[in-house]
């Protein structure tokens, strides 16, 4: 059974996409940027859009019946790899202990210039 979950943006309808998917016990997470209602949250700052980003998708995981414990792997797609540190103090803070095997890519750009950091996350059910 399939389960879409949807954030509420007005793309996901126009792109044809959902903010994450569950089939059965796993639940696929598409990349979240720091945008709310259609404003960039935190420009200039990867820390606080990291943040941002991993809240987002608490509440999709929370949507789909999952927590942050459920997680996997995450993977972060950065225009600024040398901010390594201030996205990885974010990530640790919702991630210290769960430990997911993370991925953390430089790419040239995303979709919008103000946005500096964009994460997909895969978690999986025990029960």
């Amino acid at each position: 059974m399939r389960q879409n979950i949807s954030s509420g943006a007005k793309w996901e309808d126009i792109v044809g996409y959902s903010r994450a998917v569950r089939v059965g016990n796993i639940i696929e997470v598409a990349g979240t940027t720091a945008v709310d209602n259609n404003e960039t949250v935190g420009i200039g700052n990867i820390y606080i859009q990291t943040k941002f980003i991993l809240q987002k998708i608490e509440k999709a995981l929370e949507a789909a019946g999952a927590s942050m414990k459920d997680v996997v792997r995450t993977r972060m797609l950065v225009t600024d790899i040398s901010q390594w540190e201030a996205i990885g103090r974010a990530h640790g803070e919702f991630f210290k202990d769960i430990k997911p095997a993370a991925t953390m890519v430089e790419i040239s750009k995303l979709i919008n210039d103000e946005l500096l950091i964009e994460i997909e996350a895969t978690a999986i059910l025990s029960n």
